[in-house]
């Protein structure tokens, strides 16, 4: 595997600040003016809470969260509750148009809270195996938290990862989006003819990619990082490395 000292690029400048422009935007809610008579907000995702809140015609909800079949919704003066898919389909969205809830959307993909997947690829020649989850912090801001396992004929790495990803366009159905994170990654020998022992060290990662939504709830994701290993030695180590693999959404 290659080694190489520890250099600054742009390649890591630009994600840096990228995530700090994005990090201080807004998070916006779509919001539903209800045509129907009335909507009545319960307390909880389920026909079994009771009802606190009833929304007249006129008024303006937003919506929150969606869990299955059921959305939170919080009135201009603050009252949040939850409401069936049934009640809510059919009122009015931002353009006057009906709202149609029956399937999971592009809007919805834009808007979504927690995300999980899995992924393989290569780590420097080595199979990559990768398992990760999401929280998205705001439409174009998420945090991550990944787990990995590289397979290779000289050493195997189990790679343990905490991530930022900015998409500036969560709108768009191939979302780009860029990535920087930190992490351990522990090295075990595989060979038997030199004697060296396991170790572990922290890395430093940047990375790019895109996600493609598929439909419903699922999507592909793509992405390459860089990774650079600080070792105890006088050279720290940088790998590449690249994913695919098919998440969900929720």
């Amino acid at each position: 595997m290659a080694s190489a000292r520890p250099r600054l690029s742009l390649i890591y400048l630009l994600p840096l600040w990228l995530l700090s422009t994005l990090a201080a935007a807004e998070e916006r809610y779509r919001e539903v003016e209800i045509s129907a008579p009335y909507i009545e907000l319960q307390t909880g995702p389920g026909r079994a809470f009771p009802s606190i809140h009833a929304v007249g015609r006129g008024e303006w909800v937003e919506v929150l969260k969606r869990r299955t079949d059921w959305f939170k919704l919080r009135t201009h003066k603050g009252v949040e509750g939850w409401v069936h898919l049934d009640q809510l389909s059919g009122n009015l969205d931002q353009q006057g148009e009906p709202l149609r809830l029956d399937a999971p959307r592009l809007d919805d993909f834009s808007r979504r809270r927690w995300e999980a997947g899995l992924l393989g690829g290569y780590f420097e020649g080595a199979a990559l195996l990768s398992a990760y989850g999401g929280f998205a912090l705001s439409q174009n801001l998420s945090a991550e938290l990944a787990f990995s396992h590289a397979l290779g004929d000289v050493s195997s790495q189990l790679m343990a990862d905490i991530n930022l990803v900015a998409q500036p366009f969560p709108e768009w159905r191939i979302s780009p989006f860029f990535t920087i994170g930190t992490g351990l990654i522990h090295t075990r020998p595989r060979s038997t003819l030199v004697q060296s022992e396991d170790r572990t060290d922290q890395t430093a990662n940047v990375g790019l990619g895109a996600r493609l939504y598929l439909g419903r709830r699922f999507m592909l994701r793509g992405e390459y990082k860089n990774r650079l290993v600080f070792t105890s030695r006088d050279d720290n180590e940088e790998y590449s490395e690249w994913k695919l693999g098919i998440a969900f959404f929720f």
